[in-house]
């Protein structure tokens, strides 16, 4: 008996990565014995594909080791999924340790929110290496990490952090300047003030006001080494309309004032 296999697919040219977005129809299949020598990611957005008998539905995000066999294909008449070749480099390879499918093949389903924020990273990922700028790859690199931080979150292997919280933390670092006060956050991931602290110190071992100090002080830091900005306008984008108790709350929390940390980053710090 005669076993065919299908036609060899073109091998793509990977530097460091390769991303796109595909919505293919029933007929797209890719076949490449060997594999190649980068990681394959592929998150289905709608329909459904396959890799080999690993059924990539909506919701899921497949990762392909090197050399494992390419064997994927539309399920049905259509596949829309986000995609990246990639070398990843050596930090991330604790990301690429997710839950094993198929010899070579490991998969993840995000929760909804997770699952969004892969997405939305990963469409950055692609829109930047369509970018003429220079650093066009170096920001393309970085959105795809984020993507992979973003599943690590939801990698049963890893340390599990509660949605909840997660969407708490993303509240604080999408304004610093807002009233983040514990009741606050509590109410905006449906939870108790006393459940919402406690399962915040649980999982992340500090309390929320802390992690929001931590959150804006390491922020004031990155002004501070990268701008000219006077200290008062540092604070202020910080959520310290005091400047004065900024500085204080800044020392306690570097050991050094704003001027001082400033300084030494401008003399080889």
């Amino acid at each position: 008996m005669n076993l065919r296999h299908p036609a060899e697919a073109p091998h793509p040219v990977v530097r460091r990565l390769v991303t796109g977005e595909f919505d293919e129809g029933p007929e797209y299949a890719t076949y490449r014995r060997r594999g190649t020598t980068d990681w394959l990611l592929v998150q289905t957005l709608d329909g459904q594909g396959r890799f080999g008998q690993v059924a990539a539905a909506p919701g899921s995000v497949t990762l392909v080791r090197p050399s494992t066999l390419h064997d994927y294909a539309t399920v049905g008449d259509r596949w829309h999924f986000l995609y990246a070749h990639m070398h990843p480099k050596p930090d991330w390879l604790p990301l690429l340790d997710w839950p094993e499918v198929a010899p070579g093949t490991v998969q993840l389903h995000p929760a909804g929110p997770a699952f969004e924020r892969v997405a939305d990273h990963l469409r950055d990922a692609v829109r930047h290496q369509r970018s003429v700028l220079p650093q066009a790859e170096q920001l393309s690199a970085n959105a795809l990490e984020a993507a992979l931080l973003w599943c690590d979150t939801q990698n049963p292997k890893a340390v599990q952090i509660d949605d909840r919280l997660l969407r708490a933390i993303e509240l604080i670092d999408q304004d610093l300047t807002a009233s983040l006060d514990v009741p606050r956050l509590a109410r905006a991931v449906n939870l108790s003030v006393s459940r919402f602290a406690h399962l915040f110190r649980e999982q992340l071992g500090v309390g929320p006001q802390q992690f929001v100090e931590r959150r804006r002080l390491d922020a004031a830091a990155r002004l501070l080494e990268l701008t000219s900005r006077p200290v008062a306008s540092v604070a202020a984008q910080v959520g310290y309309p005091d400047p004065l108790y900024f500085s204080t709350r800044f020392r306690r929390h570097t050991g050094v004032s704003p001027t001082a940390y400033r300084l030494s980053g401008t003399t080889g710090r």
